[in-house]
Formats: structure tokens, sequence, C-alpha cells
């Protein structure tokens, strides 16, 4: 898999989408499954506790990395990557294997998940802290707790807690991200999470910019921190994607839009990186046409390939 050919075809997109997934290994993706209409699909502890059976097994059997979850009553978050080309396969096992076990315990008929799971890939490590700090943060803006930790169905504490057990979950990957000093990664994550519950904020299951306008939020707040996240790289080296951070993809587009790319004979490889990169973040063409002033005749040929 070449990424950046993906990235050119516009199937690598921020966005959720619930078509044409991609399956890819070392993709890190954020995944959310719902409930058919107001039907919860937890019921009891026990209900719980069946998908984190299934969740350790199959994350186990198809060789998965999985970062974060929570379980809500009505819906689930899952952020992970797998190590091979399965994720249709692995993600298909999981819900059908809990749903009928579900159906067979409460003697019910019909689809318990509201149609297909929906994948959005993280494309850089400021989204993919987002994504997490978001998962985490979901019932407290549910009103099902008053603190992340004091949840029982998400890895928050092993996000935040010193000397948590083992676990499926790896929060390393993620915790990584932060600097270290006299404050741990652990109280730095849970200082954000904190942060993240005051703001206001939309939910991915009805806006799919949710979480990027979460993360647009937390950088505002704490600048520093996001720039020294921004050249970590971690995504890139990991996946092979390498996109710029949203802050330089705005000075870039400012650039274009009032004409200070330069004449040198890399400046059109440069616009076309641009191009892609908003592509990448879910943007169709007309849109990007309007964000660089320039018409939409001019993306396509920017786009056209080389001869």
């Amino acid at each position: 898999m070449d990424p950046m050919n993906l990235i050119r075809e516009g199937k690598i997109q921020r966005y959720f989408r619930a078509t044409r997934k991609l399956n890819a290994p070392n993709l890190v993706s954020h995944i959310t499954q719902r409930a058919a209409g107001k039907e919860p699909s937890f019921l009891e502890d026990s209900d719980y506790l069946t998908m984190l059976g299934l969740m350790k097994e199959i994350t186990q059997n198809y060789s998965l990395k999985m970062f974060a979850f929570c379980l809500m009553p009505n819906h689930v978050h899952l952020l992970f990557s797998p190590s091979e080309a399965n994720l249709y396969d692995a993600m298909r096992d999981l819900f059908s294997r809990y749903a009928m076990q579900f159906n067979r315990k409460y003697e019910r008929k019909g689809h318990l998940f509201g149609g297909p799971y929906r994948q959005s890939v993280c494309l850089d490590d400021s989204y993919l802290l987002a994504a997490s700090l978001y998962i985490h943060q979901n019932p407290v803006k549910a009103g099902l707790a008053t603190d992340p930790l004091n949840y029982r169905w998400s890895s928050s504490r092993l996000y935040c807690k010193d000397g948590a057990p083992k676990s499926f979950v790896d929060p390393d990957f993620i915790l990584k991200l932060l600097p270290k000093g006299e404050v741990s990664q652990k109280e730095r994550y849970y200082r954000l999470l904190k942060q993240g519950v005051e703001l206001e904020i939309g939910h991915v299951l009805e806006q799919e910019d949710a979480i990027e306008r979460f993360r647009s939020k937390l950088a505002s707040i704490f600048p520093s921190l996001f720039k020294r996240i921004a050249v970590k790289k971690q995504i890139a080296g990991f996946s092979g994607i390498d996109l710029l951070d949203i802050e330089e993809l705005e000075k870039q587009i400012e650039t274009m839009r009032t004409g200070q790319f330069s004449n040198k004979p890399e400046t059109p490889k440069a616009k076309k990186h641009l191009i892609e990169q908003l592509i990448a973040r879910g943007y169709k063409r007309g849109e990007i046409a309007e964000r660089l002033g320039i018409s939409r005749k001019t993306v396509y040929n920017i786009l056209k390939p080389q001869t």
C-alpha cells in the first residue's frame, strides 16, 4: 500500500465513513458502532464484560494493536491499528458475535446494531491524541460519570493511573506523544482529559468533524504542547502517512491564497502536496478551490500526473 496514492485518490480521509473503509496494515482507525434506533447495546454489567472478553480475543486473534476504547450504553468507540489487512474480518467477528450472544441472552431477534460501523483514519499525532481524549471523556459528557476515571467501561484508568494492571490495551503509543518532565505523561494526559471535558464540542455520531474541532480547541489552549507533538511524527513513522500539522497547513493555505508561493521549479509539487493534504482531511475539490482562491479546473490540473 502506498498511503500517498490513497490520499491522492481521496480514499484516505479524516472524517468518518460507513462505506469504502480502508483495510490496510498500520492505519490507526477510530471505529464507532451504535445500537439500532434508541435501543441499548448493553443492559447489564455482564454484557459489558462479554464485549470486553470478545475485544481481548479479537485483538489477539487478529493481531490488532488496541490503543483506547469506551463502551457506552448504546454505542462503542475503539481506537486501534491492525498489523495485517484484516480490519473487515476483525470487526465483523467482534460485532456479529456480540450481537448473537446478546440476542440469545435476551431472546430477541433482529439487528442489534444500526448499520455498518464507521471508520475514521488518524492521519497525524495531534488528531490521534484528540481522538483518545474524546473517547475517554464520553461518559462525563453523557452524564454517566463526574470523572472519566470513575467510568468502569473505558480504558481511561490505564492512561492516568500508575500501577494499572496489564491489559490488551496499550496506552503507551499515545502517552509517548506527551513530553516528560516534572509532571508525568499520565498526569499530563489526565489534565488534558479534565480540560477537554469542559469544552463544548459536538458528537461524532452526528457531526463528523467533531474531533477535528475538539483538537483545534485543545491546541488553542495548549499551543506549546501541540507544537511539540507536531514534530514527533509518530503516525508518520508507524503508518507511512506524513501529513502537515493543521496549523502549518493553514499557513500554507494562506500563502497560496495570497500568491506568495515562489516561482521555483518545486512550486507545482508544493501546490499538489497542499491539495493532497486537504483531500485527506475530507475536503471536496470544490471546497478546496474555494479555500485556495483558485478554480476547480486549476485544482484538477494541479493533481494531474506529470507526463
